[in-house]
């Protein structure tokens, strides 16, 4: 499965179901988040988890870039076509570029922490990617995802042209601290500096081929390995949670946010059928205000 899993709640919902039932009758799934099939975080993370510095108490995750492509509208097409061709300017096939992209590093704050957050408040805007042919999607976000034993995770994510790029993560810890990146570098340090571990990240393998290999030699020699359909849909939930916290304003708890019934999809798929969402009479998508109109989006 690549990521992200879903780009709203019930979405969320059926892959949960589905996971249960591969589950269930043994079937290996793995899900396109790469890091978690990279050596360097890996090795990082195991030796978070037996302890090496302690008690995750904090932690600071980024993707800030300049944003991907547009495809200019043509005239012989649809409104249905345009979005499936600008498909990353739409929630109901992106689920903004907080929950397409940005899940990888959500996802290593959730791998770190070994759970998932209780609630997620934040703030966002479309502030430099204005133009119509940016659909309806935010330009940044800020995140606080705080968990269940109250410690925060901060998560950004910028699309600015012009701006200086940053896609990594951090983590504090009760005895130490650890950087990451999918670069491939892993440091982990004591409270006074010293080196605990520094990952040699040469001849390590592509991750993305890793976890392609991983997958067909589990199915190959008939094992059950990998069952990633659930912590895929977890990690995707906590950026769909994040971008509805940001558009409507408000806090918003992870039990709560399971509850919701609000579907993005159109009825009906077909090229003359009607998305939800239409530009109005200049071309422009309706953006979520904070503060107005929040029962569109939870």
């Amino acid at each position: 499965m690549e990521k992200p899993v879903a780009v709203d709640i019930p979405g969320v919902q059926q892959v949960i179901r589905a996971a249960a039932e591969a589950k269930r009758k043994k079937l290996n799934v793995v899900v396109g988040l790469q890091r978690r099939y990279q050596t360097n975080y890996r090795e990082a993370i195991k030796r978070i988890h037996d302890g090496a510095i302690g008690d995750i108490t904090s932690g600071q995750v980024y993707w800030n870039s300049g944003g991907v492509w547009v495809r200019p509208r043509k005239p012989e097409q649809t409104e249905m076509e345009y979005q499936m061709r600008n498909w990353y300017y739409f929630n109901w096939l992106c689920g903004d570029h907080i929950v397409e992209q940005h899940v990888h590093n959500i996802d290593i704050a959730n791998w770190v922490k070994g759970s998932y957050p209780v609630s997620i408040q934040g703030t966002g805007s479309r502030a430099h990617r204005t133009g119509k042919e940016y659909g309806e999607i935010y330009d940044n976000f800020a995140l606080e995802l705080t968990y269940a034993d109250n410690s925060v995770v901060y998560s950004q994510c910028r699309h600015f042209e012009g701006i200086q790029n940053r896609v990594d993560e951090q983590f504090q810890a009760t005895k130490g601290r650890v950087y990451l990146s999918a670069g491939g570098q892993a440091v982990l340090y004591d409270w006074k500096g010293k080196e605990i571990y520094r990952h040699d990240a040469k001849g390590n393998p592509n991750p993305y081929q890793q976890e392609h290999k991983e997958l067909f030699e589990a199915i190959t020699k008939g094992e059950y390995k990998f069952d990633n359909a659930e912590y895929g849909a977890y990690s995707t939930l906590t950026g769909i949670i994040g971008r509805i916290a940001c558009y409507t304003g408000k806090v918003i708890k992870w039990d709560e946010a399971l509850k919701s019934t609000i579907k993005l999809g159109p009825d009906v798929l077909a090229w003359d059928a009607k998305p939800k969402l239409l530009p109005d009479t200049e071309g422009f998508y309706a953006v979520a205000n904070p503060g107005q109109n929040t029962s569109l989006y939870i």
